[in-house]
Formats: structure tokens, sequence, C-alpha cells
């Protein structure tokens, strides 16, 4: 799990560095001829522009995975509450079992959400499984000692609780590629290359500027796209609401 001021620093590092190197290529290397700017102009702005897009794309596909992980959180609470209520429809015995285990599911499922150190977030996986199999067990049992369409209702929505924490950890995993991060750097890199090598005296400001703003905007997309990292969280709003409605009835 990477920091996304992590990522901050690292990038307006490396976009900084890439705009003296282009400066440098220009005064040592490769000296700049002033009849060749405006296809110079033109040949950056595409860059930036290639830039731009491929931007804006990665953050489109962080807010996507940011909505589809609070979409989950919901689901997730809907199953566990349903279920809880159909708890009812088996015998009184099996009945208070698995209300008792669902609320000590619920507690876990909202560590899930809250958790940010990986041997807490580990033993909070563990129970997770531990709680599942014995929820399985108790409605399995019961339904099986009464096998009725009614009992039925009960496995079906214990089936529900389970399949959707496979959703909401399968959405947690799934990140923006390591491919598109790559592309993203390296097209930045070219830009500044680019600009720090056409830049005048005047113009040295932007070997500051471009840097800073490409950095905040993988800080924000990074910060989204890490469900534990970041300031911007998914926060268990429906998990909570349904603790406390189950605790004070």
């Amino acid at each position: 799990m990477t920091s996304p001021w992590l990522v901050f620093v690292l990038v307006f590092v490396i976009l900084w560095l890439s705009a003296q190197a282009g400066d440098l290529i220009r005064k040592k290397f490769l000296p700049f001829k002033e009849d060749e700017r405006d296809d110079f102009i033109v040949v950056v702005g595409a860059t930036l522009t290639l830039l731009g897009l491929l931007i804006g794309f990665a953050f489109s596909m962080a807010v996507t995975r940011y909505d589809q992980r609070k979409n989950y959180e919901e689901a997730e609470a809907n199953a566990i509450g349903t279920e809880y209520v159909r708890a009812d429809l088996l015998p009184a015995q099996d009945a208070a079992l698995i209300r008792d285990l669902l609320k000590k599911y619920l507690d876990q499922r909202v560590l899930f959400y809250t958790a940010r150190d990986q041997r807490v977030l580990g033993k909070v996986n563990a129970d997770t499984v531990e709680l599942q199999n014995q929820l399985w067990a108790a409605v399995r049992s019961a339904a099986s000692s009464q096998p009725t369409p009614i009992t039925a209702l009960a496995l079906s929505g214990m089936n529900d609780v389970l399949n959707s924490q496979g959703y909401t950890q399968a959405a947690w995993w799934n990140r923006i590629p390591p491919a598109a991060w790559a592309l993203m750097t390296a097209i930045a890199i070219c830009c500044n290359l680019l600009l720090g090598y056409s830049a005048r005296h005047t113009e040295r400001r932007l070997s500051l500027i471009l840097p800073l703003a490409v950095a905040l905007s993988f800080l924000l997309i990074s910060d989204i796209d890490s469900p534990r990292g970041g300031a911007i969280r998914v926060a268990p709003q429906n998990l909570l609401s349904l603790s406390q409605s189950l605790r004070n009835p």
C-alpha cells in the first residue's frame, strides 16, 4: 500500500528533474533552433493534451472504483439486515444463535472498513472467515432439520450475506493498473523534458508549475484509489447505522 503523499513527492521530484534535464540538453548537447519554435509548440501542446486526457481517464477510473466500494458497503448492510429479519423464519433457538453471530459479524465488517494496520486487518479477515463458517453451519443445520420453502428463504439470505462480503473484497482489490500509472508517468516526463528543452529564461517558472500541477493530480487520483492509505475513504455509514439499530431496537 503506497501512501498518496509519497506518490506526490516522487512524481514532483521526477518531473522537476525531467524539466531540468531538458534544459541541460538544450544548453550542452542540442541547442534549440528558434525558427523551429512554432512547430515545437505544436508538439508540446499535443503531448500536454494527451497527458491531460490520461489524467482525466485515470481520475474517472478511480472515482468509479470509489463509487463501487460505496455501493457494496450499502449492499452488504442490506444483506445483513435482511438476514437478521429472516432469522425469524427459523426455530427460536437457531434464530437466537444466528442473530448473535450476525451482530458479531457486523462488528467485523465495520472494522474491515476502519482498520488501517495490516496486522489488525489480518485478524479481522480471519475472524470474518470463522464467523462466516459458523453462520453457514447454523443456517444449514436449521434448514436441514426443516427443509421447507420458508427456511429456504433464510438459507438464501445467508448466501447473500456471504456473497456480499466477497464482492466488497473484490472491489477493494480493484485498483488502477500499474501499467496505467507507468504510462501517465512516462507521458508526464516527456512533457517536462520538452518544456525544459524549449523554455526561455523568462519561462523557467514552468519547470516548477507543471510538475506541481501534475503531482497534485496524481495525489488526488492516488488518494481516491487507496481504500486505506488515503484521506478520501469509504465510511461504513450503513453498517454503523444497522449496528446501532440492532442493538437499540
